[in-house]
């Protein structure tokens, strides 16, 4: 990563704040509530950084209610303005999914997206209504389908298999077969390309999700005979952190054809779901359109396509995740250890790294970071992030512009509310770290730090290994 800051001039952390409360969080690198307080430190929802390190320890996960609460109300606003028909947005929980994550943005209307039987248990379990949850999966277990059919909720059908799956599960209910009704939506892969990363595009011909566009006519005489199916339903997804319109357009544009198709076959298709994908700001050069502008662009295209194949205007849904909930959450480090190669580069240490954020390992993701305890000072060094695991890839930000540090400092790493908890892992042993929610000047915790007793709680020590 190369520097973005202008040659000479003097920059410092509070340049990340946010311009204003209003904006859309998906534009913003920090929380819309963050600002530098009388203490001349990092504050987000009214709490301390510093002092939010000292109640519940480092690494923490950090989330703006009101930064969450915004997204969701501007997709939900947005499509109620710009769409003439029925819509409903659903949070794409797999970016993070737990208990108090859930029943903030059901609380703002949003339904929820699972994709495994964990998240759906959890779903429920935050009091999330089963006809607001939809199950996707590429190969879901037979104990899945079963736990989504007895619990009322949709399923998102990936591919003949599990097609067939749902049938033979509905036979096998003897007399109570011809009253099951498994409420469906059939995914489909559009072949549309967008620039993104190759793990992260899943609408091109060439992906493991959906059916292929070809076999359309085969699924859909399939469905139509099954009195168990009741297909509700299309979807299609074409990858994620997309800063382009077009695709998303074009998307739309094809997922009508379908839905023109599915009625020459009988299917009553009342719902459309586009996905999600819409990117976020994660560095400054990072330019993605806004909600509203996103969600304007798909009801014009869909509204369009209705009006010129003279359907009526289905029920639209879409699953955003990372643009609802990354901008929403930091992650508050505590500075260790640093090491000086002359002429070649300065390592700064945290407690954290690659189990609690593995995106930058992974994806070789950018994230910015500043220092919660000097939010105002001038960024004198550049030094490379290492987390602390035993591995030399274990980097979160290099070149990072930073004030001069000391062990001790707070760092706060911008963006990490998508895919760093869920994809948080114990690698080395390290406990995954705690979560707190913060609004006006309130911290709860919602993600207990786990203990070295945790780590082992599932461990089975053999008899005669015992000494």
């Amino acid at each position: 990563m190369v520097s973005t800051h202008p040659a000479g001039v003097q920059q410092a952390g509070s340049q990340y704040l946010p311009a204003r409360r209003s904006t859309s969080p998906n534009q913003e690198l920090l929380p819309l509530t963050a600002k530098v307080n009388n203490h001349g430190c990092l504050e987000i929802g009214g709490c301390d950084i510093t002092t939010l390190v000292k109640q519940f320890g480092s690494p923490l996960y950090i989330l703006d209610e009101e930064t969450l609460r915004s997204a969701c109300q501007q997709y939900r606003d947005a499509f109620k303005q710009y769409y003439q028909g029925e819509s409903q947005v659903l949070y794409a929980s797999k970016a993070w999914n737990c208990l108090a994550v859930c029943a903030i943005v059901a609380d703002e209307g949003l339904g929820i997206d699972v994709v495994s039987g964990g998240e759906l248990y959890t779903a429920l379990n935050a009091g999330i209504s089963p006809e607001k949850i939809y199950l996707h999966g590429n190969n879901k277990s037979r104990s899945e389908l079963i736990l989504a059919i007895e619990s009322g909720v949709t399923i998102v059908v990936d591919n003949w298999y599990e097609l067939k799956t749902l049938v033979e599960i509905a036979e096998e209910q003897g007399d109570n077969a011809s009253s099951l009704k498994i409420r469906i939506m059939l995914r489909l892969t559009p072949g549309i390309e967008c620039h993104t990363h190759e793990y992260i595009r899943t609408g091109h011909l060439d992906s493991k999700f959906g059916f292929d566009p070809n076999d359309l006519d085969e699924v859909f005489t399939f469905v139509s005979k099954q009195s168990a199916l009741n297909c509700a339903g299309l979807h299609a997804h074409i990858g994620s952190q997309i800063f382009e319109r077009q695709p998303h357009q074009d998307l739309a544009a094809v997922m009508v054809q379908w839905l023109r198709d599915a009625a020459k076959y009988g299917l009553n298709v009342t719902e459309l779901n586009v996905g999600g994908g819409l990117g976020i700001r994660y560095v400054e050069s990072d330019d993605p359109p806004s909600i509203d502008e996103w969600v304007k662009a798909i009801c014009e295209v869909v509204q369009t396509a209705c009006a010129a194949e003279n359907l009526p205007l289905p029920k639209l849904l879409s699953e955003p995740g990372r643009s609802l909930i990354a901008t929403a959450c930091v992650t508050a480090y505590t500075i260790g250890s640093s090491k000086v190669i002359p002429e070649i580069r300065t390592y700064l240490a945290v407690d954290g790294g690659m189990s609690d954020n593995p995106r930058p390992i992974t994806y070789q993701s950018e994230y910015r970071a500043v220092v919660a305890n000097k939010i105002s000072a001038p960024l004198t060094e550049t030094v490379t992030i290492a987390g602390k695991h035993c591995e030399s890839g274990d980097i979160l930000i290099k070149n990072a512009q930073l004030p001069q540090t000391e062990p001790g400092d707070i760092l706060v790493v911008m963006g990490t509310g998508a895919y760093n908890y869920s994809m948080a892992s114990n690698y080395n042993r390290l406990p995954r770290p705690a979560a707190v929610v913060v609004s006006n000047g309130e911290a709860n915790l919602i993600l207990q730090r786990e203990t070295y007793q945790d780590l082992i709680r599932q461990d089975c020590l053999p008899e005669r290994l015992k000494k």
